[in-house]
């Protein structure tokens, strides 16, 4: 029982930490972000040490990615509000009603800082679809070129797939979670070639729940546009 737990500790872990990010990320609580700061940083040595180098990249650029994504939630819609703000103050009001319909507004922005749930721009597709097929093709690139992997094409095509992923979810898009179904099913049968036993049975619940969360943001999305 020792020998599997100094073999498996970090495994469990951070598998713990990921059971919480999900609760939180289900619930879209700003809280995920802290968690998502901690995981990854674990994660770098983990993934490391198991060969998956990919992963452990990629844990890089997840523990400064929480970093961006707590901004962006904490004080997105703020930050909008302001520039919004700053263009409407070069723009002469036609009438007392009218400049007072634009304070109104800016007052609502302003109180809520929190950026809400929303739908993936149609209008962003295909730059996004550019930018995940380049950047598996990179990633591939540099894992067979500069490591010994032995999984380098889905190593590489779950990589690329989170930079999608991590982006939508800090710009808090619904179709997040079907980024993330495909990257977690990826992982699962990755981390069970590795050996990381509860990683991967922690990926294959993120499926489920990703599927879940989906439709619960989905919800989310309706009610903040319908607001």
């Amino acid at each position: 029982m020792t020998d599997f737990l100094s073999t498996h500790w970090l495994d469990i872990v951070t598998t713990i930490l990921g059971l919480i990010y999900l609760v939180l990320e289900y619930r879209a609580s700003i809280a995920l972000w802290v968690v998502g700061i901690v995981m990854p940083a674990m994660d770098i040595y983990l993934y490391w040490s198991h060969g998956l180098y990919g992963d452990a990249g990629m844990a890089v650029y997840y523990t400064l990615a929480a970093i961006y994504g707590y901004a962006v939630w904490k004080f997105g819609a703020k930050w909008k509000a302001m520039i919004k703000r700053k263009g409407s103050d070069k723009i002469e009001t036609a009438s007392a009603v009218s400049s007072d319909k634009t304070e109104g507004a800016n007052a609502v922005s302003s109180s809520s800082e929190e950026l809400p749930v929303m739908f993936f721009p149609r209008r962003l597709i295909l730059r996004t679809l550019g930018f995940f097929f380049l950047a598996w093709a990179a990633t591939y690139y540099v894992l067979v070129a500069y490591t010994n992997s032995t999984v380098p094409l889905l190593d590489a095509f779950t990589n690329a797939l989170s930079f999608v992923g991590l982006w939508a979810l800090a710009r808090k898009y619904v179709e997040q979670w079907l980024f993330w179904i495909a990257v977690d099913v990826v992982c699962c049968y990755l981390y069970v070639v590795k050996g990381i036993p509860f990683k991967a049975g922690l990926y294959g619940l993120y499926v489920v729940i990703a599927v879940m969360g989906y439709w619960k943001w989905k919800g989310l999305a309706k009610k903040a546009k319908s607001m």
